[in-house]
């Protein structure tokens, strides 16, 4: 029997954690171990999002429905669960299980943990969203071990772990399924909406403030009268959509701006488009940055996190050193009428992803990290 591995998770959408753990399951299968994806919902949820694509690619899942919050009792149960059925490692995948589980003592759960950090929100100071970084901060201290999927979040790290507890491992991603997946055809109300249209901006990501939406909708309101036939699609869903929607009207711009919430026909979007603006405040390794690459689509996003080095300080796509709306229109503008430079740059990064952030690569990796975790029992 090949190592049993539960990956836990509570997903708000399908984005690049989800997509990152599920191309990593379905490696992990080809590589003979039992992984299984738990992933936690609130009662009354029939189907997410990462449910829906794991059952459509034949992946490992248990659905696991408990009351949100610092809920110790149900986590309780989890961790029987997985004691019952022999799990050797316990897999992370954010702050809810950090907390959840990564609050015992391994003396007490008896299978050691690991987790994986995505990112880090930089919530405001005593929010809610600060409290629960701030408990992720300390219960990671308590895992075997934490992968970063970047070198730049090591400063993210509180201070007092040793070097040997971290190890970074980049995301990854199936790129021959990814191309296969984007000659689908346009469905409704896309493809519409992409006839009307002469360029056509996209926006992936949690309807949340790091994001950087909310420039990327003012830089668009700006680029529009450049040109004026262009149009903005932002896929994703979050507590900010009705705060979107306000600044849409506000600017004008409403005729030109689609936000169809989650949806899971983004390869096909992305070959589509005339260029992926990501205005981030704060990133780990996006896994759409990596798709967009995989499919030589033109890419313009914040200097944060690791996309510096993935996209070569450039070559590999416009950096943004400031995500001002009107630095933002001038990228665009940039990426969408210099042919040549666009295609040099797409180029440039399916090559990179290709030699570096495969999905075969990224398991291989978790697999030598999971030996040396288990290693210290």
């Amino acid at each position: 029997m090949g190592m049993k591995v539960l990956h836990l998770i509570d997903s708000g959408g399908l984005y690049g954690a989800e997509k990152m753990l599920l191309s990593l399951v379905q490696e992990q299968v080809s590589q003979g171990l039992e992984p299984m994806i738990l992933s936690a919902g609130e009662p009354g949820i029939d189907v997410k999002p990462i449910e829906a694509e794991a059952k459509s690619k034949g992946l490992p899942l248990t659905p696991w429905r408990m009351s949100p919050g610092f809920n110790l009792k149900e986590s309780w149960k989890i961790l029987k669960w997985a004691q019952k059925n022999n799990y050797d490692l316990l897999h992370s995948h954010g702050f809810k299980f950090n907390v959840l589980l990564g609050m015992y003592p391994e003396s007490l759960r008896h299978i050691p943990m690991v987790v994986t950090l995505h990112g880090y929100v930089h919530a405001p100071r005593y929010s809610k969203m600060w409290l629960y970084e701030s408990l992720d901060r300390f219960a990671i201290r308590r895992m075997r071990g934490v992968v970063l999927v970047g070198e730049a979040m090591k400063k993210e790290l509180p201070g007092k772990l040793s070097s040997g507890h971290t190890v970074v491992i980049p995301n990854g991603l199936d790129i021959s399924e990814l191309q296969t997946l984007s000659m689908s055809s346009l469905d409704e109300p896309f493809k519409s909406f992409f006839d009307n249209h002469d360029h056509v901006i996209l926006g992936i990501g949690r309807l949340s403030r790091e994001k950087g939406f909310d420039r990327l909708l003012s830089a668009f309101s700006g680029f529009r009268k450049e040109f004026p036939k262009s149009g903005l699609v932002i896929l994703g869903e979050g507590k900010l959509r009705q705060k979107f929607e306000a600044l849409i009207e506000e600017l004008g711009i409403k005729d030109d701006v689609l936000m169809p919430g989650y949806c899971s026909k983004v390869p096909v979007l992305l070959r589509h488009a005339s260029a992926l603006v990501m205005p981030s405040l704060t990133e780990g390794l996006p896994i759409t940055l990596l798709e967009a690459m995989s499919l030589k689509t033109p890419v313009v996003a914040s200097a944060v996190g690791e996309i510096p080095k993935v996209l070569g300080d450039g070559q590999g796509g416009g950096l943004l050193r400031d995500i001002e709306p009107e630095t933002i229109t001038r990228a665009l503008a940039e990426a969408v009428t210099d042919a040549e430079l666009s295609r040099d740059k797409g180029n440039w990064g399916y090559e990179v992803v290709r030699k570096r952030y495969s999905s075969e690569v990224m398991a291989d990796k978790y697999l030598g990290f999971y030996s040396r975790v288990l290693a210290k029992s």
